[in-house]
């Protein structure tokens, strides 16, 4: 005797071997015995032979008419041998039954599985609606089928262009668009960016990186709301200095600027002043939910998304000629040790006589013109004399307290994107770009740094001894990988060589420095009972949400401008053709361009020490990876130099991957590096 039974699922039959009441033992063709329940038998039969019942009523079941044997179906509970005798022939016999159980088996949408080979047939809205599904998959399917020809035509369908992103950064796993490309992809051998590019879906590899950062961090697009900035209510007194600002003259957002009195009085006063939004913009206000959404502004060459609205900006900027809203941090120093006597801050409009730029005056105010070796003809000369003086003074405490010197051993660059045009727009990726160098620590740059970094430490003390919270940046060690991180208590800033740090400086271009601002003006307010009055109280959760929001955005942004400086960087190379560089060793192959911004593996350089100079033979680019494939051609310095055991700088390897692209398509690359501690110090 043989058995036809279910099996998960499955349908399988054999000889009967042992017979029990729950229970029989099934040898199948193949030579294995089963141990079978009784309730999973459906069939005993003596002939044919298994494997030929199957096959026969596998043919058979194929030929059933659904439509028909749904309308022979009763309307009550039956079993499929009943069906088989209605459809068929009142004799059917064990194949026909077999093949009416394989047909009711795989049609669900038509009559619901009720155990033990019973069935009942489902509603005719129900049968409608999946008939409906079926053939909406069947063309989805096809649809499919179309793109993954087209996509190995080395076309790309317009749907899946408008996808792009979506597919190859944050897919829908079941839309069709991603599995026309996962299918393509599999059936070429190419990986998906490779295979989208050759389909002409990225005609623009800066517009790849630009449409890919817009659309994780701006997917409602980058415009703001009608905006206007509101006033400052209350009246504030006019101080009595005449300041000035330190920028770049792309810089619109200026933040800061600085003040000199009573030089030759043996007491000087020295003052920074920080645009004052926050005295009018509130918590919680929509200007507020504006800045909180973006949290930062996102710098690229040529181009940037502010923080807030330009008009907006354009209110509170500290802006020549001005007496502008501003929170003042007024240190009173011994004018001959420079040791500081007191600090005081104010709420006031300033006075801002100049918007000095440093890029016009590099050349001009020089460290021998600000220590009186040479003639100093230029405005202010004599504050910023002093207040070079100061930034020394603090710079070498503040290394005391590090327990090594600052060095600042590369320079910053500079990158100037011009169009054929003449046109001053967002960047298209066609621009002729320029590299300049500016060194890092130039005078300027130092009396900027320390002013800021001596206000938020200052004011991060400030506001502990108020027992207001504010949002803080703090490094335990100077140790390889102990990183910055931010948090809500006052800490030691090893990197900084300061007791505390908050960036408080830039409120105009950071949400945090707009938060730590508000709790500032509470204390200017309110002194010893700001708590009471601050926006943000003591174990505040909302303190903890910005911190985790800034610090991802903030990685991001950063990530963004490394990868396209990378981009235009590239472009530089072809744009002047190139082909050699000379680079320093770095460790594990990877090399620093001496004259570029550029950190890149080269081949050959596995085994040379740390600091060797090398001369490297580049090989091929990439714009949309940003590789950049290399060779050591020979070695510049001394063979015998010995290696510089001095530890590596994260950034330096992050450096060489900061265009990588992480796909969050099944072909996946490398992962994106972490972002960079803090990079500048005036933070």
């Amino acid at each position: 005797m043989f058995a036809l039974f279910e099996d998960a699922g499955k349908f399988h039959a054999g000889r009967v071997m042992t017979e029990a009441e729950s229970s029989l033992q099934i040898e199948l063709d193949s030579g294995k015995r089963v141990k079978v329940k009784a309730a999973n038998v459906l069939l005993k039969f003596e002939r044919p032979q298994p494997a030929e019942l199957i096959a026969s009523a596998r043919d058979l079941a194929a030929d059933i008419d659904l439509d028909l044997a749904w309308e022979f179906a009763p309307e009550e509970e039956f079993g499929f041998a009943d069906l088989a005798r209605d459809y068929f022939e009142a004799g059917a016999g064990v194949e026909k039954q077999a093949a009416a159980l394989f047909r009711l088996f795989e049609a669900p949408h038509y009559f619901r599985r009720l155990g033990r080979g019973h069935f009942k047939k489902a509603p005719e809205e129900i049968v409608k609606a999946a008939l409906l599904g079926i053939e909406r998959k069947k063309q989805v399917a096809a649809q499919i089928d179309a793109w993954v020809a087209e996509l190995a035509a080395g076309q790309c369908p317009a749907p899946v262009r408008e996808q792009l992103y979506k597919i190859l950064f944050r897919p829908d796993k079941n839309a069709p668009e991603y599995k026309a490309v996962v299918a393509a992809a599999k059936s070429s051998g190419r990986p998906p960016l490779e295979l989208l590019k050759g389909a002409g879906a990225i005609d623009s590899p800066y517009q790849f990186h630009w449409r890919r950062f817009l659309f994780d961090n701006f997917p409602k697009g980058t415009g703001f709301p009608a905006l206007a900035a509101p006033p400052i209510k209350e009246t504030l007194p006019l101080a009595a200095v005449q300041a000035f600002s330190i920028d770049d003259s792309a810089t619109t957002e200026i933040d800061d600027a600085l003040s000199v009195q009573g030089l030759g009085s043996g007491t000087v006063t020295f003052g920074v002043h920080i645009a004052a939004p926050g005295l009018a913009i509130g918590a919680e206000s929509p200007l507020d939910k504006v800045a909180r959404e973006r949290l930062s502004t996102v710098y690229m060459p040529g181009w940037k998304l502010t923080m807030l609205p330009d008009e907006v900006v354009q209110a509170y900027t500290l802006t020549e000629g001005r007496d502008c809203p501003a929170v003042s941090l007024y240190v009173t120093l011994d004018e001959a040790t420079l040791e500081p006597r007191s600090s005081e801050t104010r709420l006031e409009r300033v006075p801002i006589i100049a918007n000095l730029r440093h890029d016009r005056l590099d050349a001009v105010i020089t460290e021998a013109s600000l220590t009186g070796a040479a003639p100093a003809d230029y405005p202010f000369a004599t504050e910023l004399a002093f207040s070079f003086r100061l930034a020394r003074h603090l710079k070498a405490r503040r290394e005391v307290v590090r327990g090594k010197p600052e060095t600042f051993n590369r320079p910053d660059y500079n990158f100037r994107l011009e169009r054929a045009d003449g046109a001053v727009s967002e960047p298209r990726g066609d621009e002729t770009v320029q590299i300049g160098t500016r060194q890092r620590g130039a005078p300027l740059d130092l009396i900027v740094a320390e002013a800021m970094i001596l206000a938020n430490s200052t004011w991060g003390g400030w506001l502990a001894e108020c027992g207001v919270p504010g949002i803080y940046r703090s490094q335990a060690s100077l140790l390889p990988g102990v990183k910055v991180r931010m948090g809500v208590k006052p800490a030691p800033h090893a990197g900084m060589g300061v007791a505390q740090y908050t960036w408080a400086t830039s409120p105009l271009r950071r949400y945090v420095d707009l938060v730590n601002q508000w709790q500032i003006i509470a204390c200017a307010r309110h002194g010893r009972t700001a708590a009471l009055a601050a926006p943000f109280k003591p174990k505040d959760a909302a303190l903890f949400s910005i911190i985790s929001a800034f610090d991802a955005a903030y990685a991001e942004y950063n990530g963004f401008q490394s990868a396209i400086e990378r981009y235009w960087t590239l472009t530089y190379l072809a744009q002047n053709d190139l082909g050699e560089l000379d680079a320093a060793v770095l460790k594990d192959g990877l090399v620093r361009a001496e004259t570029l911004p550029l950190v890149f593996r080269a081949l050959g350089a596995e085994s040379l020490p740390r600091g060797a100079r090398v001369r490297v033979r580049v090989t091929g680019t990439d714009l949309l990876t940003l590789d950049l494939h290399a060779s050591v051609l020979r070695r510049l310095d001394d063979p015998g130099t010995p290696a510089d055991d001095a530890p590596v700088d994260e950034a330096e390897s992050e450096e060489a991957t900061a265009g990588t692209l992480t796909l969050a398509i099944d072909v996946a690359e490398e992962p994106a590096p972490d972002a960079a501690a803090d990079t500048s110090p005036a933070g």
